[in-house]
């Protein structure tokens, strides 16, 4: 067996987390693409396990393509492990364009709100699965971060290792940090207007899954267990890792917390470091004008409706970029394509300033001239900066592509 494969095509800032923990516990790791596991690589040189993280599901099975999906059903099927965490876990699913290791499939959002959910969570835990580290005892607190669901089938050996109860004191729904609300709040809303913003529905409902496919295993996450400073999660992760490995329980440390803005710059290539800087100045205007804000050192919170994670990724991305040293491949890559990032980066800086200019103009604007608003103008200006949600599109796919590929290119030529 090689090392573990992160699956880097579509991951975004997510990837990055996996790409971290795996550096932090010194544990080895390549990153591949879609078109190399389509190519045959997991036959070839097959890992011990293949990560997915987190991400848009559709995007990361376009890049594998049908021979790729064949080669990774085929890679688990004759022994190999799989892991994916959010966007990771849907495409282990069946349905359209998943991977089908399980029979079950991606729940549907009855009410959109149950789509908005981040923070830490409680799970009570599968005590008798060897998955699950007896040192968490019966419950873990751990970060979900606008996760899907599970909907459930008795087809296959499919099997939560854990489920959902209550939330923790960082849970948000929206823009909405629960316990920061007066105590009954929450009734008076839902007695007043019929809405409910506590994650009830989730109660109970499979947050990890895991379950048998031929000869190898897969399993599931929507919590991510490689966030950052999350010291239960971490520790599930990494018996997670220990159990694919095949080797014996590792204490490791609990994951370092990620202070994206105290990244070192290490590669000062004056237009990437002049990337950087216009992305800290579009998420300080952003801050300036109530619509952006950090929910902790890594992670950007925002106003509902602003594109955040995006700006979150495109910030993560060039922090990596600019922290690692060069060397002669990812020096020509970023030559041979710097004109046209540069170019649209600039459209996109001053795109970005002005749509969210025009954001915090409607949001004055709505409680005294309502009708001086037009909503779908705010939508196409979005749209084209960022594309339709849920996938990457616009100018931001553009730069995020070629960023996601410097990345690439500087871990391949180590």
């Amino acid at each position: 067996m090689s090392s573990i494969y992160i699956l880097w095509d579509d991951s975004h800032i997510w990837g990055l987390l996996v790409k971290r923990a795996l550096e932090a516990w010194n544990i080895d790791h390549e990153l591949v693409r879609g078109h190399q596991i389509a190519q045959g690589l997991l036959s070839g040189k097959p890992p011990a396990a293949l990560i997915v993280p987190g991400g848009w599901a559709k995007g990361k099975a376009k890049h594998l393509g049908g021979p790729g999906i064949v080669e990774i059903q085929k890679y688990v099927g004759e022994g190999g492990n799989y892991l994916g965490f959010c966007g990771g876990a849907g495409l282990g699913l069946s349905g359209a364009g998943g991977l089908c290791l399980s029979c079950w499939q991606r729940k549907g959002f009855e009410n959109r709100l149950h789509h908005f959910l981040s923070g830490h969570i409680n799970v009570k835990l599968d005590q008798s699965n060897p998955l699950v580290p007896d040192s968490l005892g019966e419950s873990a607190l751990i970060p979900v971060w606008w996760p899907g669901q599970f909907s459930p089938n008795k087809c296959d050996s499919t099997t939560a290792l854990g489920r959902y109860r209550e939330p923790g004191n960082d849970f948000w729904v929206a823009d909405l940090r629960i316990s920061s609300l007066p105590e009954g709040t929450l009734n008076d809303w839902h007695n007043m207007y019929g809405i409910s913003l506590l994650p009830e529905f989730l109660h109970d409902r499979p947050a990890v899954v895991c379950g048998q496919t031929g000869k190898g295993q897969f399993i599931l996450s929507y919590p991510h267990l490689e966030t950052p400073a999350s010291a239960e999660a971490n520790i599930w992760l990494s018996h997670i890792l220990d159990c694919m490995l095949g080797q014996e329980t590792q204490d490791r440390p609990t994951l370092p917390a990620w202070e994206l803005a105290d990244t070192p710059t290490n590669w000062e290539d004056p237009d990437l470091v002049s990337v950087r800087k216009s992305l800290e100045q579009i998420i300080a205007t952003g801050q300036g004008h109530f619509l952006l804000f950090w929910r902790n050192p890594w992670l950007l919170g925002w106003r509902r409706g602003i594109p955040g994670a995006a700006l979150n990724s495109l910030y993560a991305l060039i922090c990596k970029v600019t922290s690692m040293e060069p060397n002669d491949a990812s020096i020509e890559k970023w030559n041979s394509c710097k004109g046209e990032f540069m170019k649209y980066m600039s459209i996109f800086e001053e795109g970005v300033t002005g749509y969210l200019l025009a954001e915090r103009f409607a949001m004055t604007m709505r409680t005294l001239e309502p009708h001086s608003i037009f909503p779908k103008a705010l939508r196409e200006q979005r749209n084209g900066l960022f594309g339709p949600p849920p996938g990457a599109g616009g100018i931001y796919a553009k730069l995020l592509s070629i960023l996601e590929e410097l990345v690439w290119t500087m871990h391949k030529a180590k």
